[in-house]
């Protein structure tokens, strides 16, 4: 077995409550690494095509990387991959903090969860043995009281990753968290685990990470550290964390506000950065083995919500909280924050959904007889951390809210599928493509949907960050949709693919080389590794992770298309006012884009040739039959 892996997973049938062990397959780690790379494998191989999300025919993986409890900076993620019941296509997310580490430190690179319990239970593994545990008596508990109870019985060096009410209530959005405060958010996995009974994990361990050569990889993470000291990245990020974009996206024109009706939020003093310094910062909070404090420890020190404290708000939640529902009140903001966390929620998805509610009733598309009372205006800060509440418990209105703007939309009609901003299920990041062209393109080619990290194209485009993961992530004008610069994407797509695959920040990816991090999975695992294999694993998991979407949801050119208003309302004012992201654009960037990537330019899939480059044979089928 390749050394940075512990060789082994655990597979749990929960219907049966049977665990086994079983050795990793040696011959797909080089080809797809670890995290959602691998996990992507055993979804696409194990499961039958069509099935429900919240049917027990759908897995839940839990999968580390080869970086992952490593010193290398950063290396602290794992990933989660099920079936998503918000998008039904492939959902893929992954967290920081310490879980991840953990579970390697108790003997395993990832779990398999199959099948559903008939009654509440929680995984407990320490020390390399693992068993199922009745967990009736905290179902219906929040994650700090989930958390709290499960270390007080495992022990102090326990890890936690467990769901709240939401995922208990099968909200289409719940999160997957850890550490109380890290989220595993996005595409709604805290509902599949909730599908299955299944309230925790519990990992606690002293298994040693062996590396191939271990001197050559700690010169290596050293070089790493050494390179984030001087870095700009680390001093913005521990001295405002990531809500310091919130003025740069805000002074160019693309800071959605009053559910993306507009890009400019002229309060934004109340909401940035700065404001969050000096209202609610207690210190900076850090992952595993991370030099950057990214992370917000806050307390709310005034008014109705005195006293209460946790982590956050960054700059998604800040903005789908605050501006996007018309909201400057930033211990609002960060009250709802908390109990998204506390309730396992996706703050961009819960957020987005409050706003979008907020315009249906603004248009009368929803009234108090629909909204169990309730009049959803937009600018009520106390309604907003209320309707956090009402939706992980599916109360009143709240029910229909723990849907999503896609399934909201499709009952509500009356033209509001024009205004519920996500791409295939999947809410939008709080950055408008309107302003920044090229940010529409990735949005309609991520792979789980509306999202931004799959490439992060805003880091060079409103943020001015360029990535070093690549040779060329130069934007030249965000305002012209030039097909050319598309390949940026695509390279983004692939190596930041790679980074979740390895069990690493994607933040790294702005100030470390794909020379660098070779060099540590060289150390690390002995294999003699190469740039351009990094970026061809990359590619082929990209592939492989659109295959399983196409197969699944039926994804094609036709759906790789961003929200009407988006594309028909012009926005009203700021540097990008009259901009809108006009269809024929979108399509010449997507022949572009999909040019770079060899996929069939009709239906926007991999080709057979790309497949097979790609050593990916056996997806032929899938897509292109025999």
């Amino acid at each position: 077995m390749n050394k940075a892996y512990m060789g082994k997973i655990l597979r749990v049938d929960l219907e049966k409550g049977e665990i086994t062990e079983e050795a990793l397959r040696e011959e797909w780690l080089r080809k797809y690494i670890g995290g959602s790379g691998l996990a992507a494998k055993y979804l696409f191989d194990e499961t039958l095509t069509g099935i429900e999300p919240l049917s027990d025919e759908n897995p839940l993986i839990f999968m580390t990387g080869p970086l992952t409890g490593t010193a290398s900076a950063s290396a602290s993620r794992y990933a989660v991959v099920a079936k998503s019941p918000l998008t039904g296509i492939c959902g893929q997310a992954s967290s920081g903090g310490s879980f991840g580490p953990m579970l390697k430190r108790s003997g395993f690179d990832g779990i398999i969860f199959e099948k559903a319990s008939t009654h509440p239970v929680y995984l407990k593994i320490v020390d390399e043995k693992a068993e199922l545990c009745d967990a009736s008596s905290i179902w219906g508990k929040t994650i700090s009281e989930t958390e709290e109870l499960l270390i007080r019985e495992a022990g102090e060096r326990a890890v936690v990753s467990s769901i709240g009410p939401a995922g208990e209530n099968l909200v289409r959005y719940a999160a997957i968290m850890n550490n109380k405060h890290r989220a595993a958010g996005r595409c709604g996995l805290g509902a599949v685990m909730g599908s299955k009974r299944l309230k925790a994990v519990v990992c606690s361990g002293k298994a040693q990470i062996k590396l191939e050569d271990e001197q050559a990889f700690r010169k290596a993470a050293q070089r790493q550290n050494d390179l984030l000291d001087e870095s700009m990245l680390k001093v913005a990020f521990e001295a405002f964390g990531t809500n310091m974009v919130s003025d740069m996206v805000n002074v160019r024109g693309g800071y959605p506000t009053h559910n993306w009706q507009e890009g400019v939020y002229e309060l934004i003093d109340e909401v940035n950065a700065q404001a969050v310094t000096e209202k609610v910062l207690v210190d900076g909070v850090r992952c595993f083995a991370c030099p950057v404090a990214c992370g917000r420890g806050t307390e709310i020190r005034d008014g109705k919500y005195q006293g209460h404290s946790g982590e956050g708000p960054e700059y998604e939640t800040t903005n789908v909280f605050g501006p996007l529902s018309e909201n400057s009140d930033l211990n609002a903001i960060t009250m709802a924050n908390y109990l998204c966390n506390d309730y396992g929620l996706d703050t961009i998805s819960t957020g987005s959904t409050i706003a979008f509610a907020m315009e249906c009733y603004e248009k009368g598309i929803l009234d108090r007889n629909s909204t169990s009372g309730i009049e959803l205006n937009f600018g009520e800060a106390d309604l907003i951390v209320d309707l956090v509440k009402k939706i992980a418990l599916r109360e009143g209105v709240g029910d229909l809210l723990a849907e999503g703007t896609r399934l909201m939309a499709q009952k509500l009609g009356h033209g509001s599928e024009h205004f519920a901003m996500n791409v295939k299920g999947l809410e939008l990041p709080a950055y408008d493509p309107r302003a920044a062209k090229i940010c529409g393109l990735a949005y309609v080619t991520a792979n789980r949907g509306g999202d931004h990290i799959t490439g992060y194209i805003e880091g060079p485009t409103f943020v001015d960050a360029p990535f070093l993961l690549i040779d060329n992530s130069f934007i030249a004008d965000p305002f012209v949709a030039n097909p050319e610069e598309t390949k940026v994407v695509v390279d983004l797509e692939n190596a930041l693919t790679m980074l979740d695959a390895l069990g690493g920040c994607k933040f790294m990816g702005m100030v470390i080389t794909a020379d660098e991090i070779v060099e540590l999975v060289k150390s690390a695992t002995g294999w003699d590794y190469s740039v351009e294999e990094f970026r061809k694993t990359g590619e082929r998991i990209y592939n492989l992770i659109r295959s399983y979407c196409v197969r699944e949801g039926g994804i094609n050119r036709n759906l790789d298309i961003l929200p009407k208003r988006l594309m028909e309302d012009p926005l009203p004012s700021g540097p990008a006012e009259g901009m809108v992201v006009e269809m024929d654009s979108l399509e010449s960037m997507k022949d572009a884009y999909y040019g770079f990537r060899g996929w069939d330019l009709e239906n926007g899939w991999p080709t057979r040739e790309k497949l097979e480059e790609l050593e990916l044979d056996e997806l032929i089928p899938s897509l292109w039959g025999n």
